[in-house]
Formats: structure tokens, sequence, C-alpha cells
């Protein structure tokens, strides 16, 4: 299968109100300009100097969304350009990109990561940590940062029970903390599901999955 024809496919099995983010690390321009040209426009990378490299190669109509672990010393780089910031874990994070925004005259959107899974390998904010970022002083202060919602990835395993509770409580956590009434967080986006679980992310309420090896196939 082409990578036009599994992105189609993928495409059609998705519910309207679901973005398809293609993750496209460790992928060269060429693969990525098959699934342009199949019409995608949304590219996922997770090293910010692979990604700045690619914008500057490919078409500019693109969104380009950052999903790996951020480190506030790169945000400078990707700041001119990026369309959204999936891992943001911190409130020092947070004000970082908020200034390299500012210097872009940008507001830069941002999903907070939540740790749902049972590892201790994945970044993220636990309910106690989000709910003291949201109700700080701090934050409010962000002129040009948006949070348009949260990220989480599930355990690696093959217990389908278990990826579904861990989606399940960001759900919930998604819910209880949409509605607030800060201007620089409007929550509306859900990102969970990868290539090996988006469908049952789907069912438990993700609007946008990333998904990269259906797509691109397996990393070389």
């Amino acid at each position: 299968m082409s990578i036009a024809s599994n992105l189609q496919s993928i495409q059609n099995e998705l519910p309207e109100n679901v973005t398809l983010v293609a993750v496209s690390k460790t992928k060269p321009v060429t693969d990525l300009m098959q699934a342009y040209e199949a019409g995608q426009r949304i590219f996922g990378e997770n090293k910010i100097q692979e990604m700045t490299e690619k914008y500057e190669q490919m078409p500019k109509d693109i969104q380009w969304h950052m999903i790996g672990h951020v480190q506030t010393n790169k945000v400078k780089f990707m700041a001119p350009f990026v369309s959204l910031i999936h891992g943001v874990d911190s409130l020092k994070l947070l004000q970082e990109i908020n200034k390299q925004a500012s210097k872009n005259n940008r507001t830069i959107d941002c999903l907070l990561q939540i740790h749902i899974a049972e590892e201790d390998t994945k970044f993220g904010l636990d309910d106690a940590e989000l709910q003291d970022l949201l109700h700080s002083d701090e934050l409010k202060k962000l002129q040009n940062i948006q949070i348009k919602g949260l990220m989480g990835m599930a355990t690696f395993t093959e217990n389908k029970l278990q990826i579904e509770k861990e989606f399940g409580y960001l759900k919930k956590l998604f819910d209880r903390y949409k509605n607030t009434d800060l201007e620089n967080c409007k929550m509306n986006t859900l990102s969970m599901g990868m290539s090996g679980d988006y469908q049952l992310a789907i069912s438990c309420g993700s609007n946008m999955v990333r998904i990269g090896s259906s797509i691109f196939g397996g990393r070389v």
C-alpha cells in the first residue's frame, strides 16, 4: 500500500470531528510530500531541529505539531512557525513558549500533557498539578499562549482494558476542566490515540489522533 492509499483508508474511517496528525518523525521529506499531495496538511514531529528543517523545505500551508517532549532552550527555534505544541507539562515551559511567541508577535496554541500511563518514562502532569496550574495567577499573565486542550499517551500494552481506563480518565479530566473561564484557556481538543489504539481512543472521546506507522510504515 502506498502512503496516499494508507492515508485515504484512515481518513475514510475517522469521524468528521476527529483531526488526523500524520506523525512524520524520522521520515524523509519525499514521504511527507506524498502525504501532502494526498491532501494531508497536519504533520507531527518529536524533534524541533528535524521539524524546523522540514518546515524550511516544505509548503507553507502545513500546520506543524510538536508532539515530543520539549526542552525550554529549544522553544525559540520553532516559535516562528509551530502550530500546536502537544507535550506541555509545566508552567515554566508555558512561560518560555509565551516569551518566544511574544518575540515573534504570535499566539501559540498548546495542549497540556497529562500523565495517564503506568510507566515512569512518560511525561505529564497529574490531576493535582493540572488543577494548580489552571488556578495559578502566573498562568493568567501569559498573553501569547492559548491552552487548547489536553493530551496523553496510554501505557504501551496489549491490555485493552487498561488502555481504555487510561483514556477514560483523561476524558474525565478534560470534561472537568474544559469550561474554565480563563482568557488564554479555551479547551476544545483532546489528543489521545496513536496507530495501535486510535479507534479505542476515539470511542473514549478523542478528537485528535496521532498516526505514524499506519500511514508511513514502520521505522526503518
